[in-house]
């Protein structure tokens, strides 16, 4: 009954996925952009699907199962970031759009000032190829978690299972595919989680009881995390602080971006937050009660794999036909995600990296498939956790076109030398923050968006300032000094 059900929620997902193949107009923008005709309602369940990955899954709720209620931070952070970056970019990221006609993040990001910057295609493109074929890794390695946990099938069945029914929908339909089935995955995972989580308190008695075991563990409901290496409440605001910026690096994934880019118009960009970040709090805070109450229902799991506690939580509490439902969850996650960051690798190898951008759909879905081979070849062989690869991907990217997209929403043009150090200068900085260990206090994505953002602004205040300091001195000053000189 579990694998029926399983099995007959992903045979959906595929019809839905293959059936957009009615509406494919044979184009390349329709291939990477849906020909930028998607409704909002579609945009924002799809933006809420991509976004919670298999990682919100397995990764979240190992992590809550390991740090308790200080996790909450996490969500709460990631929440309002995540809308604040949207109200100051998406607008001027979808005029950017329509604007430059571009069909890839990364040539909209070398466009988005009026002549190309090529140097600034190739740099995020070559960043898109690596990182989010790291990050798609990270969901094909996540569905083999949990194929693994409950039918003890070889942990690399699930990421081969995932990448093909991926790319069987990919080569059908596109953007569109991933879209239309987001929205079905968005429902279900919605479902599965709630299910879990009302199954689970139940079990425990209600919401009381269920607060009463877990006050029982030490520590593991204070809201902020008793060995952090900055002591008393400059230790905590940092902590709080690190994830919001964690929620800002959602502008820059170019896998979400092109959600935005695909819209018909700016004016639809309320409609599609209201979809996305209703379907968002309500799916992290219902996984992050899961990850927390897995810590009863579990207590042996933090020596083995805290990422394996809610396939083996609904293994436990719920009848087949559940557990099934909750396995669909997982994969719908992991699939509406690792599809977005296929097709965008795709993009930038066909029209970024390319010499000359490509319009044949036919290599278009052949780079495709050559980027699905890729990322299984890194989620079989590579040994990293689904956290650590999606937080490490994440925050390098974020590190590297956050800083400029802030800067161009603006209305600021900087040099290409210039955005080339913003770009460069980001990712080295969280890549270093990480080596360092700083990264187990605050997020690194911080600092790398904080350095990207001081090298444009650093010299421009420094200049401003100096302009202002001349222009208040008096002509007779002005006069005096250059007679000294």
């Amino acid at each position: 009954m579990v694998l029926a059900s399983f099995l007959f929620c992903l045979l959906g997902f595929l019809l839905v996925g293959v059936a957009s193949l009615v509406r494919s107009r044979g184009t390349t923008e329709d291939y990477y952009l849906a020909s930028r005709s998607v409704h909002p309602v579609l945009a924002g369940l799809s933006a809420f699907a991509t976004n919670n990955s298999g990682y919100m899954f397995i990764g979240v709720i190992g992590f809550t199962y390991t740090v308790g209620l200080p996790a909450i931070w996490l969500m709460v952070g990631w929440i309002v970031g995540d809308l604040a970056a949207s109200l100051a970019v998406h607008r001027e990221l979808c005029r950017a759009s329509h604007r430059t006609g571009e069909l890839s993040f990364a040539g909209l990001i070398s466009r988005w000032t009026g002549a190309e910057q090529v140097l600034i295609r190739r740099l995020s493109a070559l960043l898109t190829v690596v990182f989010l074929g790291s990050y798609a890794a990270a969901q094909l390695s996540a569905g083999g978690k949990a194929l693994h946990s409950l039918f003890g099938w070889n942990v690399h069945s699930g990421a081969v299972l995932v990448a093909g029914i991926v790319v069987v929908y990919c080569l059908a339909g596109g953007l569109r595919a991933s879209i239309w089935t987001d929205v079905a995955q968005a429902f279900v995972m919605l479902f599965a989680m709630g299910l879990l989580l009302a199954t689970a308190i139940i079990g425990l008695g209600g919401p009381a009881g269920a607060v009463a075991r877990l006050a029982e563990i030490p520590g593991y409901l204070d809201w902020f995390p008793s060995d952090l290496r900055i002591p008393g409440a400059a230790g905590m605001a940092l902590f709080a602080l690190g994830w919001l910026f964690a929620g800002v690096s959602a502008i820059g994934q170019p896998h979400m971006a092109v959600r935005y880019m695909a819209l018909a118009s700016p004016r639809q960009l309320l409609h599609t937050r209201l979809w996305y970040y209703s379907f968002f709090t309500a799916f992290y805070a219902m996984a992050t009660g899961v990850g927390l109450l897995a810590r009863i229902y579990l207590p042996g799991l933090a020596e083995l794999d805290p990422e394996l506690a809610l396939p083996a939580m609904a293994q436990g509490l719920l009848p087949p036909l559940g557990v099934g439902l909750i396995l669909a969850g997982v994969f719908a996650a992991t699939m509406s995600t690792a599809d977005s960051l296929l097709l965008s690798c795709s993009a930038a190898l066909t029209h970024d990296l390319a010499l000359r951008p490509t319009h044949s759909t036919w290599l278009s879905k052949g780079a495709t498939l050559l980027v699905t081979a890729l990322a299984l070849g890194i989620a079989i062989v590579g040994p990293q956790s689904v956290f650590t690869l999606v937080i490490l991907s994440w925050s390098t990217l974020a590190s590297a076109f956050v800083p400029l997209l802030v800067v161009y929403a603006r209305g600021h043009r900087p040099t290409q030398a210039h955005a080339l150090l913003m770009m460069l200068t980001g990712p080295a900085i969280a890549l270093l923050w990480r080596q360092l260990g700083w990264h187990e206090e605050i997020y690194e994505g911080m600092p790398g968006i904080l350095a990207g953002l001081a090298t444009f602004y650093g010299p421009w205040a420094l200049a401003a300032l100096s302009t202002r300091f001349l222009s208040e001195r008096t002509p007779a000053q002005r006069a005096g000094e250059a007679h000294e000189g």
